[in-house]
């Protein structure tokens, strides 16, 4: 099939945790040139650290992904892709502004508690995390309760890049933000793209092997039990995610099934770009490349 030559088929890419690194974003928007793919959902952590010391996490700033996306869409036209996005747990949210003006400037589609569709299919998007051993605490939330694993540092702790409420961030939960935003009782046709995976699949499976704090063992699956009991009860087509960079080299697959609903990974912890390519109407058949 030539590039930009219609299929009936939805094709989609799925990127993730990119971490501002600019070798991946080039093997992406090359990959956007010659496959002309209808749609690319980014499941977050876009951005590097800014506390990162490598040569791979060289600062690479918000306008260079404006001005890279604004000269694809000029070189594509109507073969343009849609974008759609939402940020990470490393992501600072102080950027978050500028995301939202891409949106604004037709660039891609911010969907963090918002929704997008796409043919026939809804797309709900979602960035918060889970607590994490992590300092930054921008996008992370207490999952179904005020629990917190052995080795974790609490919501109500670390540090944020934007204001907060306090009590906002001691009583909200991952669990009720997603009965919020997904309210309908039908979603076969349903898109969650999440930076979190689900709790207990071949996508959240951490490094963790063996340790402990304080004698507690530590948990190896550390995604969202929220998310979970969302694709458990509510069984949508097809959940996207990002976060655990390193669960499909341990697993051995970087794709699940909970019920019928198909969950597919981005993230990859090698320096290669981990690219995701399916089609909305043929799950079946999706395949991960690194590139």
């Amino acid at each position: 099939m030539k590039p930009g030559e219609k299929s009936g088929l939805t094709r989609c890419f799925l990127v993730s945790d990119l971490h501002g690194r600019v070798n991946r974003y080039q093997k992406l928007f090359s990959s956007i040139r010659s496959e002309r793919p209808q749609v690319v959902f980014m499941g977050g952590d876009l951005l590097p650290h800014r506390w990162s010391t490598t040569v791979a996490d060289v600062d690479f700033p918000v306008d260079d992904i404006l001005c890279s996306v604004r000269g694809l869409r000029e070189t594509l036209g109507d073969e343009a892709p849609r974008i759609l996005l939402i940020l990470g747990n490393d992501d600072e949210r102080e950027s978050e502004g500028r995301f939202i003006a891409g949106a604004e400037d037709g660039l891609w589609e911010y969907v963090h508690q918002r929704e997008a569709r796409v043919g026939i299919h809804h797309v709900v998007g979602y960035s918060c995390v889970p607590p994490t051993p992590f300092l930054l605490k921008d996008w992370e939330r207490y999952d179904v309760g005020r629990y917190l694993d052995p080795g974790c540092v609490s919501p109500e702790e670390g540090y944020r890049t934007v204001p907060f409420d306090a009590e906002d961030v001691r009583t909200r939960t991952i669990a009720a933000d997603l009965d919020a935003l997904v309210p309908v009782e039908d979603i076969e046709n349903t898109v969650i793209l999440a930076h979190s995976p689900p709790y207990k699949t071949n996508l959240d499976r951490a490094a963790l092997d063996g340790q402990s704090v304080d004698h507690a063992p530590l948990d190896v699956h550390v995604g969202s039990i929220a998310v979970r009991r969302l694709i458990e009860d509510r069984q949508p087509l097809l959940s996207l995610h990002g976060h655990i960079h390193e669960s499909a080299r341990i697993t051995g697959s970087w794709q699940d099934r909970i019920g019928r609903t198909h969950c597919f990974t981005g993230a990859h912890d090698g320096p290669e770009l981990a690219l995701v390519r399916f089609d909305l109407e043929n799950l079946e058949a999706a395949t991960r490349e690194l590139i």
